[in-house]
């Protein structure tokens, strides 16, 4: 009898056990059940779904390659702005932000399916290696590069690498007619937010910021300290085409222009509480007059920037309503070195607008919002939104603003007003103007460098009727009818285009943006409204 018992004694033990777990997991709080418990009953759907796959689909299929596709859809189905990066873009797309990366240091464009060198970087790699503007890669690492039809991520994903390792580049020096082999050392290459900051009159300056990276606010401190050592009293900030970037920087740069506890932006989520930012005071531009140009293009942090002037009654807008991407992420580094950006708030200025434009119609028609309307032609309106009064904001001046997404200037530009006439559009909407100019700037490359610098090239050099008449040439074969009446309508702004261009392709921003300016319709009002001051 007692030999019975013990063969049964294992059995009983085991049951007491698993009875005792089922009751102490009922006796314990609601969040630590889903913690402790067996979860005996526990039917994991995607792991089967995958395993069909894997096992039964038609064609060869790896699992890998099924989560990574079913995690970034999964995202992409929260919001436009959710997602999730391999290892392998991770760097590439964290890059442009960091202030720099590691490479060749040159500016590039692939012309004519050619990747031709527009500038070497100053002290950088190519330079010292004697890489000259104008030269064309034809080879890498002894890899033809040329008439391949090679796009610009190719081209980068080839030049870029880790700081120390070589890359072998052949050469066609066109003025030559050589080839010439380099080996270049990669090494740290600064990338700049500041594209140019200027004087445009004794007492008006002009900072043009293409993105709020890692470096953003010490090159902002530099621009408005030069500046104003150079008498500005009153500045055009340009955040046209900024897309955005840290939110860290944004703040910064909003500060520079507000005073000690004034409300910059605040942030809040289902799962994250109310955060807010204000102005720590200080700021080297809080008193003097201000204007803010911003478009479509505009968004994330710009909207941020924009939205704090605009709401403290600091400075004007102007231009057209900012693209509306006022979602939060959060980056999070998986363990085999991809990464997901999970949306967890929202951006909301100081009145208490929500920057977030909606995206209820689905991520593509939320991308091309800009390209519906100016395909119904409704872009020479204010706006296409309803403004209703739930939408509507005062500032503590008294001023009224608009929510609904994105910022809405206080002086709206309409899109027709910028590009005069169908000619004029049909030029800009094609790489026409891009291809002559540069062609131009290669043919004449060392008469042009004679200039010696931007400030006499902008000075100096006029785009003749001859030269004129010969883009307008150009344009034709490549497919834009002349239109008599759209010239002439165009020329003033065409000329300034072509000349700002081919400046670009020699001394780079410096001898762009001085020249394009003048025929700018936003930076002319930006103007007219300093000047009334």
């Amino acid at each position: 009898m007692g030999k019975k018992i013990n063969i049964y004694l294992p059995l009983f033990f085991a049951l007491t056990l698993i009875i005792g777990v089922l009751l102490g997991n009922l006796l314990l709080p609601h969040a630590q059940k889903n913690i402790f418990s067996l979860k005996l009953n526990r039917y994991d759907k995607l792991n089967d779904v995958l395993n069909y796959i894997e096992n039964d689909y038609v064609d060869t299929i790896s699992r890998k390659t099924l989560i990574e596709k079913g995690i970034a859809g999964l995202l992409q189905s929260l919001d436009p702005h959710s997602g999730y990066i391999k290892a392998e873009e991770f760097n590439e797309s964290n890059d442009p932000l960091k202030g720099n990366f590691d490479g060749i240091g040159i500016q590039f464009r692939v012309i004519h399916d050619t990747i031709t060198v527009i500038n070497t970087i100053q002290g950088g790699p190519s330079e010292k290696e004697g890489i000259l503007s104008g030269d064309r890669i034809v080879k890498i690492n002894e890899k033809n590069a040329a008439g391949i039809k090679i796009k610009d991520t190719e081209v980068m994903k080839q030049l870029k690498g880790r700081r120390g390792t070589q890359v072998a580049v052949k050469v066609y020096r066109k003025d030559e007619k050589k080839y010439y082999d380099f080996t270049i050392t990669r090494d740290v290459i600064p990338t700049y937010s500041v594209d140019i900051a200027y004087m445009v009159n004794n007492n008006t300056g002009y900072i043009k910021l293409s993105k709020f990276s890692a470096t953003t606010t010490g090159e902002m401190h530099e621009a408005i300290k030069k500046l104003k050592g150079l008498g500005m009293e009153k500045l055009v900030l340009d955040l046209r085409s900024n897309g955005g970037g840290y939110l860290d920087e944004a703040i910064e740069i909003a500060d520079e222009f507000l005073p000690e506890n004034k409300m910059i932006v605040y942030t809040e989520g289902s799962h994250r509480s109310k955060r807010s930012y204000v102005a720590k005071g200080g700021g080297l531009f809080e008193q003097n007059d201000l204007v803010v140009l911003i478009d479509e293009f505009s968004a994330s942090a710009s909207e941020i920037v924009a939205g704090a002037v605009q709401d403290n009654d600091r400075g004007t807008i102007i231009g057209r309503r900012s693209f509306g991407k006022g979602l939060v992420q959060e980056q999070i580094l998986l363990g085999d070195g991809s990464a997901i950006r999970l949306t967890v708030a929202r951006y909301h200025t100081p009145t208490g607008r929500c920057i977030q434009k909606p995206y209820t119609k689905g991520y593509e028609e939320y991308y091309n919002e800009f390209y519906i309307q100016l395909l119904e032609d409704n872009m020479n309106v204010v706006d296409s939104l309803n403004f209703a009064d739930t939408i509507r904001y005062k500032t503590p001046g008294g001023k009224i603003v608009y929510g609904g997404g994105g910022i809405m200037p206080d002086i709206y530009i309409p899109y027709k007003a910028e590009f005069i006439s169908d000619y004029y559009r049909k030029i800009i909407s094609k790489d026409i103007l891009r291809d002559f100019c540069f062609d131009y700037a290669d043919k004449n490359r060392n008469q042009l460098k004679k200039y010696g610098s931007a400030e006499k090239f902008v000075s100096s050099f006029i785009i003749s009727n001859g030269l004129f008449e010969e883009f307008i040439a150009y344009a034709e074969s490549k497919g834009v009818a002349r239109d008599n009446e759209g010239i002439k309508s165009a020329e003033n702004a065409l000329k300034s285009l072509i000349k700002g261009s081919i400046g670009r392709n020699i001394f780079d921003d410096p001898a762009f943006y001085p020249v394009i300016l003048h025929a700018d319709i936003m930076f002319k009002k930006a103007m007219q409204v300093l000047e009334a001051r």
